[in-house]
C-alpha cells in the first residue's frame, strides 16, 4: 500500500509540487513574515513552466540560466519603467530577445513563457518594494526550487523513466487487446483503424518520450538505469511485433469460418495484455516480475497453422506471438539497440540565431505573435484605466498553446474553472476563517489541484482560482474586491489569446499536411532500403523503423488538429484521412519486414533490387503528386507507370508485405489525385499556413 502511495505519478507528483510551493509559506508563517513568504512561492509556478524540474544531465546549468533570465526580465521591467518607456515596448522587446530560446530546443522554448511570467508578476512588485527585492526572490526562489527538486530526484533517481515505462507498457496492452478484440471486423478499414491508430500514436509518442528522457539523463552512462534501459529495448521489441499485420481481410474471414482461430487469437492477446499491465505495475512500484510463460496459448495457434498450410494467417499469428511470448519470458530483447542514435541534437547559439532571424521561421512568428499579445493587453488595459494589467498578460501566456485546437481547449478550461473557482472564492469569503485554518485550506486545495492536473486542467484551475484569490487575501486584506475584476481579465486575456492565433501568423496543421506527409514517404524509402540492402544490419533497422513510425505519428497528429480548425474543406480533410490510414497500412508492413529482414528472410539479389526500384517509383510518384496541385502538371514528371506485379506464384511472406505496399502507394496516389485538387483556395488560412 505504501508503494502504490508513494511511486504513484500523480501522488508523487502531486506531493513534489505542493511541497515545493507550501514549504515557503509555512516558513514564512513560522518565522512571522507571511506575506514574504507568500511572494516567494510565486517563483515556483515560473520553474514549472520554465520546466527547470525536468530531470537533466545539466539541471544546475538550467537552473543558473532560468534563475539568471527571471532576475534579468525583473530588473528590464522595473528599470525600463522607471525611464517611462511604454509597457507594450516593455513586454514585446522581451518577447522578441527571448524568442530565441525555441531555436535551441524544445525544453528551452520554455524559457521565453516562464521569462515573461516573472516579469509580469514584477508588474505588481514594483512601487511596492525595493528594486533589488524582487530580483532576491527570483533567485533565492530558483535556488530553492532547485535544490528541492534535486534531492527529490535524487531519492527516487529513476521514478521518471519509471512513469514513462509503465505507461508505455500498459498502452501496448491496450493496443494489443483492442487490435484482436475485433478481429473479423478489420474489414472496413475506414471504421476499425481509426481507433487502432489512436492506441498506436500514443505508444509511439510514449516511446518517444523515453528516448527523450535517457538522453537527457545520459541513462546510459549510468549502472542505475540498467534494468530500465534493458525494459525499455524490451517494449520496443513488443511494439515491433503487436503493430505488425498481414492486411488480408478476407484470409482472416476464411480462416475463422473454418475453426476456432478468432477465439485462440484473443486468448493469446488477452494474456499478452494481462502481463504487459503486471510488468507495468511492477517497473512502476520497484517489483521484480513473477515467472510466466504461455505455452499453451502458442501451442493453440502452431496447431491451427499446421491444420490450415495455405493459410497465412494462422502462421503469421503464431510466429509473431511466439516472439512476443520468449520476450515476456526471458525480459530480454531479441537483440541490442543503440538507443542513443536517436538523441535530440542542441543547436548552437550562434546557428539557432542565425535561423531564429528569418522571416519563416515559426520561433520568430510566435515570439512576434505574443510579443503583438501582450501589446494589445497593455494598450486595452491604459484604455480601461487599470494601472497593472498583469492578471490579463499572465492569461494569455498560460493559455497560449502550440496550436490552435490545443489553446481552444485550454481557453474553454481556462474560463470555466476561472469562473467556478471566483465563484466559490467569492461566496467562502463572506466566512472570516481564521488564518491559520485558512492556510491548511488552501494546501489541501492545492494537493488536490495538482493530483488531477494532469487529466483534468479545468478542474485544477478551480483550486488554482481559490488558493490565488486567497492569497491576495492574505496579502492585501481585499480579495473579495479582485474577483469580478479578475474574471473579466480572464476573459479579455482568452480572447486576446484566440484572436492572436487565428489571425497573427498562424500555422495551420491543414496547410503543414503535405509536407508532413513528404516526410513520412522519404522515412519510408529510406526504411524499405535498407531492408532490401545487400547486408541489412540489426541497429540501422531498428533506428530507422522508428523514424518510420514517428514521421507518421507527425502526420497523424496533424490531420487530427487539422480536423478541429476552422475555414477548410472537409472532403479534403476526409480524403487526407483515408490518405493516413493506407500510410498507416504501410509502417505496420515497415514493421513486419524489420523483423523478416532482421531474421534474414531476404530475397534474391536480382529480386530484392527490382522490388527497390518499384517502391521507389512508387513512393516517388506519391511524392511528386504530393509537391503539384493537379493531374495536369504531376503527368509531365512521372518517372515511370505504376509497377507491376514481379514475380508470377507463390510468394514469400517478405514478397506479399512488398506488394502489398505496392498497392497501398498506389491508393495514395489516386488519393492524392483528388484531395489536393479539393484544397480550399479562398480563404488566407491555409496559405498562411503552407508557408509553415
Amino acid at each position: 500500500m505504501w508503494r502504490r502511495l508513494i511511486y504513484h505519478p500523480e501522488i508523487n507528483y502531486a506531493l513534489r509540487q505542493t511541497l515545493v510551493l507550501c514549504l515557503p509559506v509555512a516558513i514564512g508563517l513560522a518565522v512571522g513574515h507571511l506575506q514574504q513568504g507568500l511572494l516567494f512561492s510565486l517563483v515556483p509556478a515560473c520553474c514549472n513552466i520554465a520546466g527547470l524540474d525536468t530531470p537533466h544531465k545539466r539541471f544546475f546549468k538550467r537552473l543558473i540560466v532560468g534563475g539568471s533570465l527571471f532576475a534579468g526580465c525583473s530588473l528590464a521591467v522595473q528599470l525600463l519603467l522607471a525611464e517611462s518607456i511604454p509597457l507594450p515596448l516593455i513586454l514585446g522587446g522581451l518577447a522578441l530577445l527571448l524568442g530565441v530560446t525555441a531555436e535551441l530546443s524544445t525544453l528551452h522554448a520554455r524559457l521565453l513563457p516562464a521569462s515573461l511570467i516573472a516579469a509580469i508578476f514584477t508588474l505588481s512588485l514594483a512601487g511596492n518594494m525595493p528594486v533589488w527585492e524582487p530580483l532576491l526572490i527570483y533567485v533565492l526562489g530558483t535556488l530553492w526550487y532547485g535544490l528541492f527538486n534535486w534531492l527529490w530526484f535524487w531519492m527516487w533517481r529513476e521514478q521518471p523513466l519509471r512513469e514513462s515505462l509503465s505507461l508505455l507498457y500498459r498502452q501496448l496492452a491496450d493496443y494489443c487487446e483492442a487490435k484482436y478484440s475485433l478481429l473479423t471486423q478489420h474489414a472496413d478499414p475506414e471504421k476499425a483503424l481509426p481507433p487502432l491508430l489512436a492506441r498506436q500514436q500514443k505508444a509511439v509518442d510514449l516511446i518517444s518520450q523515453c528516448y527523450q528522457q535517457m538522453h537527457m539523463l545520459a541513462a546510459n552512462q549510468h549502472n542505475d538505469y540498467k534494468r530500465l534501459l534493458r525494459a525499455f529495448q524490451v517494449a520496443l521489441d513488443l511494439q515491433e511485433h503487436i503493430s505488425v499485420s498481414l492486411h488480408q481481410p478476407e484470409e482472416v474471414q476464411k480462416l475463422v469460418e473454418q475453426s476456432h482461430a478468432e477465439a485462440v487469437i484473443r486468448w493469446n492477446a488477452q494474456v499478452v495484455a494481462t502481463r504487459l499491465r503486471e510488468l507495468a505495475d511492477d517497473i512502476l512500484y520497484h517489483r521484480y516480475p513473477q515467472r510466466f510463460n504461455m505455452d499453451a496459448q502458442i501451442g493453440a495457434l502452431e496447431k491451427i497453422a499446421r491444420q490450415h498450410p495455405d493459410n497465412p494467417v494462422g502462421q503469421f499469428c503464431a510466429w509473431h506471438f511466439s516472439r512476443i511470448a520468449r520476450v515476456l519470458r526471458t525480459q530480454r530483447p531479441l537483440y541490442v539497440r543503440d538507443l542513443m542514435a536517436d538523441k535530440q541534437r542542441r543547436q548552437p547559439l550562434l546557428s539557432a540565431l542565425k535561423s531564429y532571424l528569418s522571416l519563416k521561421s515559426p520561433a520568430l512568428r510566435n515570439a512576434a505573435r505574443i510579443a503583438v499579445m501582450l501589446g494589445i493587453a497593455s494598450l486595452m488595459s491604459t484604455a480601461l484605466h487599470l494601472p497593472k494589467p498583469w492578471w490579463i498578460l499572465m492569461t494569455i501566456l498560460l493559455v497560449t498553446q502550440n496550436g490552435y485546437g490545443a489553446t481552444r481547449v485550454r481557453i474553454l478550461h481556462r474560463t470555466g474553472g476561472t469562473l467556478a473557482g471566483l465563484t466559490i472564492a467569492g461566496f467562502a469569503l463572506h466566512f472570516h476563517v481564521p488564518e491559520g485554518f485558512t492556510l491548511l485550506g488552501m494546501l489541501f486545495i492545492t494537493l488536490i489541484s495538482y493530483l488531477i492536473i494532469r487529466k483534468s486542467y479545468g478542474w485544477a484551475t478551480v483550486g488554482f482560482t481559490i488558493t490565488a484569490v486567497y492569497s491576495l487575501q492574505l496579502l492585501t486584506l481585499s480579495g473579495e474586491q479582485f474577483i469580478v475584476t479578475r474574471f473579466i481579465d480572464t476573459l479579455i486575456g482568452c480572447l486576446i489569446a484566440f484572436g492572436g492565433m487565428v489571425w497573427l501568423w498562424p500555422q495551420w496543421q491543414s496547410g503543414l499536411l503535405r509536407q508532413n506527409a513528404h516526410d513520412a514517404l522519404e522515412a519510408d524509402q529510406e526504411a524499405i532500403r535498407l531492408i532490401l540492402s545487400s547486408d541489412p544490419q540489426s541497429a540501422p533497422l531498428a533506428y530507422q523503423r522508428m523514424r518510420v513510425n514517428q514521421a507518421h505519428n507527425a502526420l497523424f497528429n496533424s490531420l487530427n488538429q487539422a480536423m478541429q480548425e476552422p475555414g477548410f474543406n472537409s472532403r479534403y480533410l476526409d480524403d487526407m484521412k483515408l490518405w493516413v490510414t493506407h500510410s498507416q497500412f504501410i509502417v505496420e508492413h515497415i514493421n513486419a519486414m524489420t523483423t523478416l529482414a532482421r531474421e534474414h528472410t531476404m530475397l534474391t539479389p536480382d529480386l530484392a533490387q527490382r522490388y527497390l526500384e518499384s517502391c521507389e517509383i512508387a513512393l516517388q510518384r506519391c511524392q511528386q503528386r504530393l509537391k503539384y496541385d493537379d493531374a495536369g502538371s504531376s503527368g509531365d514528371v512521372n518517372i515511370l507507370e505504376a509497377p507491376q506485379t514481379l514475380t508470377q506464384g507463390p510468394m514469400s511472406t517478405l514478397e506479399q508485405h512488398l506488394q502489398r505496399v505496392l498497392g497501398h502507394l498506389s491508393t495514395m496516389h489516386t488519393i492524392s489525385s483528388v484531395a489536393w485538387r479539393q484544397r480550399p483556395h479562398h480563404g488566407i488560412w491555409l496559405k498562411r499556413g503552407e508557408k509553415g
